[in-house]
């Protein structure tokens, strides 16, 4: 980091910590997992032990109380190492933010102590085959029926789905009001009729797992409803502008991971008897690397900090920050591959990895054409209110 971001004591422990359990524990372990494609128990383990689960769920229920900058540093850090890996504990962030922003006291008591601790993961079930991006065209169903809702339908592409015991779902209430007729609701693993499709086989964060959640009759207690019926579009989008940076700082991590290889890697590699390190050419690829790292760590710090200081229009900024870090992730390990060479193509070196791993962040929670859109619509609605 060439930048003092004026972190805070708690922060930086935070971020020392997330840097030693990287360095020890994820970099001796990466390419197994990547390879294997197993869900990295024994890493998710350490991540529970450091109380890393908790960070941002108050301490009333079990947690560090910290906001979205706490969740950045630790994501960003643990990303420098393994992208895939950190996603246990991002993807847990996702599919807990629903209960922290609507749930209530009692839902809160229930679920936030176990996730804190890291004895539950947690999972968010928005995306469908035919709804991702168009969260109206969602086609699974919650029908009142007693005291219980009866769900029917299935989920895709869910990160940590088979592995979290608490999932947050979107389905649909009323069809006939559209985005207005979704709604939010609490689901545990061994509900019956609840059931999980393959493990996908991912080009990149292959160390998290994403399966399909299948839904048949699954009948849950009318308690496990979000906030209220109607409002889980607003739900699911009050979530994404709150984990998105998440993303974000998944993105710039492996980055700076990349960018990291790529400069010790230029230090070791002679050629015509110095380092390459000392070719002009690889000198500023390297700049133009570091140079975007850096102003992609400015936007991601300064949109969390921002978020936490209780915006209400948090939107724009969430989505500017998942663009731009996915987007220089993509640039930053596509060069250090280059710089790299030869070896930069082969898994004995993590930067074919970090390159594969980087293309999901300009995807996944809205693609980085949403992103787009999104912006240029709070630029609008901003022009309109101030004329």
């Amino acid at each position: 980091m060439m930048v003092d971001y004026g972190l805070t004591e708690t922060q930086v422990m935070i971020r020392d910590l997330c840097k030693q359990i990287a360095v020890e524990k994820i970099k001796p372990v990466r390419g197994k997992y990547d390879e294997s494609g197993e869900f990295p128990w024994d890493i998710i383990k350490i991540f529970a032990e450091s109380d890393l689960f908790g960070i941002s769920i108050e301490e009333q229920y079990g947690g560090m109380g910290g906001g979205i900058m706490e969740t950045v540093i630790a994501v960003e850090e643990l990303s420098k190492a393994c992208g895939g890996i950190a996603l246990g504990l991002a993807a847990t962030g996702l599919g807990t933010y629903p209960i922290i922003l609507y749930g209530t006291d009692e839902q809160k008591k229930k679920y936030l102590p176990r996730i804190a601790s890291g004895k539950s993961l947690a999972a968010f079930g928005l995306t469908e085959a035919e709804a991702g991006s168009d969260a109206s065209g969602i086609r699974t169903t919650a029908v009142m029926d007693g005291n219980e809702y009866v769900l029917n339908g299935t989920k895709q592409w869910i990160t940590n789905a088979g592995e979290a015991d608490i999932y947050t779902v979107v389905a649909m209430t009323n069809k006939a009001k559209g985005a207005r007729g979704a709604s939010a609701f609490i689901v545990e693993k061994d509900t019956p009729g609840f059931t999980f499709g393959k493990k996908e086989n991912k080009m990149g964060i292959r160390a998290s797992v994403t399966r399909e959640l299948v839904f048949q009759d699954v009948r849950i207690p009318k308690e496990n409803l979000l906030g209220r019926e109607g409002i889980g579009f607003m739900v699911a989008m009050k979530t994404l502008d709150k984990s998105r940076p998440g993303v974000a700082a998944q993105a710039l991590g492996i980055a700076a991971g990349a960018l990291d290889e790529a400069v010790r890697y230029s230090r070791e590699r002679r050629q015509f008897k110095k380092p390459i390190c000392s070719f002009q050419g690889l000198q500023f690829m390297m700049a133009e690397m570091a140079t975007e790292v850096e102003a992609a760590r400015a936007l991601v710090y300064q949109a969390a900090r921002f978020i936490d200081s209780g915006a209400k229009n948090i939107s724009g900024i969430s989505a500017m920050c998942k663009l731009f870090a996915s987007d220089v992730a993509m640039r930053v390990t596509t060069d250090a591959v280059q710089i790299m060479g030869g070896y930069g193509y082969m898994k004995e070196y993590p930067a074919e990895k970090m390159m594969r791993d980087a293309k999901i962040t300009q995807i996944y929670e809205g693609t980085n054409q949403i992103q787009r859109e999104v912006i240029a619509l709070n630029l609008i609605k901003e022009a309109a209110a101030n004329t």
